[in-house]
């Protein structure tokens, strides 16, 4: 039997900002975002990722405090072209560190606008081996 992890409800304080945060600086895909009588909430996913984090006001998030959410993980095949790229978007990167020579062993991290922490793995090998199958 799979188990696969497919959503993270990540806590934030303005759902509008986060959704402007993630969509339009980090690069996620926004799969939806409803808001009606009951219940504001979005989903976004990363590219290339069979995760995705939401967003909202739904009872799950209001038990926990925008911003508590830490050491979050994105896996890349290049730190630097990531890097690089969040920065041209506006978000603030940590400096890349390397921690072991070996493929997985090279990290930066960011932060969302309510303190949620975000490392970023470099993983080279998924330039030719994606968890995911490219369409």
């Amino acid at each position: 039997m799979d188990w696969t992890l497919e959503v993270l409800i990540l806590p934030v304080s303005d759902i509008d900002r986060a959704v402007e945060f993630y969509r339009d600086k980090v690069g996620f895909h926004l799969d939806h975002h409803t808001v009606n009588e009951h219940m504001t909430v979005a989903q976004l996913t990363p590219p290339g990722s069979g995760c995705s984090i939401v967003v909202g006001n739904i009872p799950a998030q209001q038990q926990m405090e925008p911003g508590s959410l830490h050491g979050m993980q994105l896996v890349v095949s290049d730190a630097d072209a990531a890097r690089e790229e969040l920065l041209s978007r506006g978000v603030e990167a940590s400096e890349i560190t390397v921690f072991d020579e070996r493929d997985g062993g090279t990290f930066f991290g960011f932060s969302d606008p309510d303190g949620n922490t975000w490392a970023v793995q470099q993983m080279k090998i998924r330039a030719d081996k994606p968890l995911i199958p490219r369409e």
